[in-house]
């Protein structure tokens, strides 16, 4: 990748990582309000849960040989970057969605489920970090010694799910996850429509 002086697959990987996390930062800055005072309603989420699920099973029914996270371009770093950003839709879920923008781009399962979770690490990071702000402007003590406790405890579960996620998709695919959401989905609407 000559445009920034790399050719090395885990420089670009990381270039493609912060690329594709600037639509979610750029619609959260800018829809946070609305996101959080309009979009709250059990219906929508149902609809949502819906809508993306069969989105992930078509993806996952269709999917060809694909590539790896380190076979991606600019622009399938921006097209799922963008995808991400429709995570901000409640019932939406970050991971699923960016999975299902990889799958339609030609990614592997496993390719496109790394890079979902190569995404979560920005994001992540940002979340914690306006929270840890929120934090130590509160009036009252905080004990971070248990806050660093969790922190650890979440990173080490995190690798294990992640572990085991690949191994389970990559035998299974995606689809008990498009039953769950439908499933949740229909539960929602059934009970406050």
């Amino acid at each position: 990748m000559s445009g920034h002086g790399t050719d090395d697959p885990d420089a670009r990987l990381a270039w493609w990582v912060l690329l594709a996390t600037i639509p979610v930062c750029v619609a959260g800055f800018l829809l946070h309000d609305v996101i959080s005072d309009s979009m709250r309603s059990p219906i929508l989420i149902g609809f949502s849960l819906i809508g993306f699920g069969l989105l992930l099973g078509y993806a996952d029914w269709h999917k060809r040989p694909g590539r790896s996270e380190y076979q991606l371009t600019l622009r399938d770093a921006l097209w799922i970057g963008a995808a991400q950003a429709l995570a901000l839709i409640p019932g939406t879920s970050r991971s699923g969605i960016t999975m299902t923008a990889a799958l339609l781009l030609g990614m592997s399962r496993e390719g496109a489920a790394r890079f979902s979770f190569l995404l979560s690490i920005p994001v992540t990071a940002l979340a914690s970090g306006l929270e840890i702000v929120g934090l130590v402007q509160m009036p009252r003590e905080i004990d971070w010694q248990a806050m660093a406790a969790g922190v650890v405890l979440s990173g080490l579960s995190a690798y294990l799910c992640i572990h085991y996620f690949l191994a389970f998709i990559k035998r299974i695919g995606m689809q008990p996850f498009v039953i769950y959401r439908i499933v949740l989905g229909l539960w929602l609407l059934w009970i406050f429509w």
